[in-house]
């Protein structure tokens, strides 16, 4: 599929509590609502992980309004860039839409130490993802 005027990415963990989240978040931080983003997981959690609220809060974001959201072939389809991150097999896959794996440790049940350090490297990734996607990065924050 190609990619249309405003790219649209798609961020998969299990639960959609913490990493995904984290990675949508930053994408639509960074790129000034300039990327379609969407976050799902394939066993979504009831809410919010606490700590990645709280660390996600320290750098002036807050995910109070967000919920984990369950993975449709709908979902995937439609987005331009697919990251998973640790979800496994249980990611539909179609051809056309690029798949970036991103492994990183699971904020569940750490602190919010462990969790700044994941809120971090996910940062520095999304800004990778979206100089590839030739969308500059324009928001700050922390």
């Amino acid at each position: 599929m190609p990619m249309s005027e405003k790219p649209s990415v798609m961020f998969v963990c299990v639960h959609n509590a913490g990493r995904s989240q984290m990675g949508a978040a930053w994408t639509r931080h960074l790129s000034g609502g300039a990327v379609e983003v969407r976050s799902a997981g394939s066993a979504p959690a009831d809410s919010i992980n606490p700590a990645v609220h709280e660390a996600m809060l320290e750098v002036g974001i807050d995910l109070a309004g967000e919920t984990p959201k369950i993975i449709t072939p709908e979902a995937v389809q439609a987005s331009d860039v697919v990251v998973t991150m640790g979800c496994g097999d249980t990611c539909p896959y179609f051809p056309g839409t690029r798949y970036e794996d991103w492994v990183l440790e699971d904020p569940a049940g750490q602190d919010v130490a462990m969790v700044r350090r994941v809120r971090d490297e996910i940062r520095v990734r999304v800004e990778t993802l979206l100089r590839d996607l030739d969308v500059p990065v324009v928001g700050s924050a922390g």
